[in-house]
């Protein structure tokens, strides 16, 4: 179960200030590889085209000065699951986190090798919202670093290979 009582709302919102994704996460602590954030199955996540509910728990890591977040899930969900982002961005108080999703996703499920997701939206939305060369390459960039870190077994690359681990053991 989750112990801490932090409360931190993430708020992921797409190039063009649209509500990609919103919901509160529980601060679980934070290391050398940045702050954990931990979400119960069954919390409401909301949208610009809807809402829905977690259907696992899940812990997700906000890296300090990187294009990326982290999520490893319980089964049945993904063990791992990168969105490639802005940096992310604490407000004062670290009650909340905001970053933009720039689309390209690198996805392991459990047992699996991990592989890149929505690289169509990511060249729709290029277009659409006109990313800036800098924004694409660092993106790209980003998108095969996370492949490589996130290989099976993270390949020894943490937080990938263990380190999520005990985090996912705080939530039950």
């Amino acid at each position: 179960m989750i112990t801490e009582s932090a409360s931190v709302l993430v708020d992921i919102r797409k190039y063009d200030g649209s509500l990609s994704a919103r919901w509160t996460a529980t601060r679980l602590g934070e290391d050398e590889h940045g702050v954990w954030l931990g979400t119960a199955q069954g919390a409401s996540i909301s949208s610009d085209t809807g809402g829905w509910t977690s259907r696992f728990a899940y812990v997700m890591l906000v890296p300090r000065g990187e294009w990326w977040t982290a999520t490893f899930c319980v089964d049945p969900g993904p063990e791992m699951y990168c969105d490639v982002c802005t940096v992310p961005e604490w407000n004062a108080d670290a009650t909340v986190v905001h970053t933009v999703d720039l689309d390209l996703d690198v996805v392991r499920p459990h047992g699996g090798e991990a592989h890149v997701e929505d690289e169509d939206e990511f060249a729709e939305h290029r277009v659409r919202y006109g990313y800036p060369d800098s924004v694409i390459d660092k993106a790209q960039r980003t998108c095969e670093w996370l492949m490589a870190a996130g290989r099976r077994g993270g390949g020894g690359v943490e937080p990938f290979a263990s380190v999520y681990r005990h985090w996912l053991g705080l939530i039950g």
